[in-house]
């Protein structure tokens, strides 16, 4: 597991515990499956860089703003079927899905 990785792990934990719900965070549950079958974080920012969010995820690792993401762009970037996998893995819809992850992702990485 690479330094990046374990720093997500990290920043998923204290974000987890900073919530009222501690392990029943479904958006962190599935920001932390997202990473796992991306190959980590370098896979993540990898697979979005290629999906032409190149600069959104630049903008997520430098100290600057981060730049935001909708969730039609996430859906695009990871793939339908992987939105959709997700979604019934956690027991929800693919919208519901892709807008939490356009909304935690900046936040993850940019920690």
């Amino acid at each position: 597991m690479g330094l990046f990785d374990q720093l997500a792990g990290q920043v998923l934990g204290s974000l987890n515990s900073g919530s009222n719900q501690n392990d029943d965070n479904p958006l962190l549950q599935i920001a932390g499956s997202l990473l796992q079958s991306q190959g980590g974080l370098n896979g993540l920012l990898a697979k979005l860089q290629q999906s032409g969010l190149g600069e959104q995820a630049a903008s997520w690792v430098s100290t600057g703003d981060n730049l935001p993401v909708d969730g039609e762009q996430i859906t695009q970037a990871l793939g339908n079927n992987t939105v959709a996998d997700l979604a019934s893995k956690f027991g929800l819809s693919g919208d519901q899905v892709s807008a939490g992850l356009s909304a935690i992702l900046p936040q993850l990485i940019d920690k």
